[in-house]
């Protein structure tokens, strides 16, 4: 199998088109996760609003102008939190200086299942258990004939069932080097003949 390699260099131009610095609907909606964070969201906003409401009931009236912002930004943060998190990701993207584009093939693909969090609980007896919840996850080994290869982990998709190795993947990858001998941070993979961003 010839693996084709493909390394070109972006314009900065391009690449603040490709990431850009506002969150995108897209990676609001990757962001925004399962049932359980926005109700981890949704409890800290209503937290953080009844506290709000309360120091403002004892604060000098002075201050009630800065507490009604605060309490409003704070009472959205179920909102707002998803864009903060998915902008601080592509922020953290666009500090390298220097970024391509790579094309190369899908060298191996697996599934694991990783510890995603824990619960505690007392059983019959009164006794602690801590009960671990598992996540399947998809991980992707791409390369070139470079020998450049590297590996991406996401939560595990029905539609990754079609991924297959020696499929062509493309990818943004981030050096602080202008000839990007160095590959600091890669992108999500794009695999085009499926379709798919893993």
């Amino acid at each position: 199998m010839l693996i084709v390699c493909m390394l070109i260099p972006l314009t900065r131009k391009t690449y603040e088109q490709l990431i850009p610095a506002v969150a995108t609907a897209d990676q609001y909606a990757y962001c925004s996760g399962k049932f359980p964070e926005f109700l981890k969201r949704a409890l800290i906003s209503a937290v953080v609003a009844s506290v709000i409401a309360v120091i403002n009931a004892i604060a000098n009236p002075g201050t009630a102008p800065f507490l009604l912002i605060t309490g409003i930004m704070g009472g959205l943060y179920w909102l707002w939190g998803p864009v903060l998190t998915a902008s601080l990701r592509n922020l953290k993207c666009r500090s390298y200086p220097y970024s391509g584009f790579w094309q190369g093939r899908v060298l191996d693909v697996f599934i694991t299942e990783e510890i995603v969090g824990e619960e505690e609980t007392v059983n019959k007896r009164g006794e602690l258990v801590i009960v671990d919840s598992l996540e399947q996850r998809i991980n992707l080994e791409v390369g070139d004939r470079t020998g450049f290869t590297t590996r991406i982990q996401a939560p595990l998709r029905r539609s990754y069932q079609a991924i297959a190795p020696g499929q062509v993947a493309l990818m943004v990858v981030m050096s602080d080097r202008d000839d990007l001998s160095r590959i600091l941070l890669c992108s999500d993979i794009y695999i085009p003949s499926q379709n798919l961003w893993v």
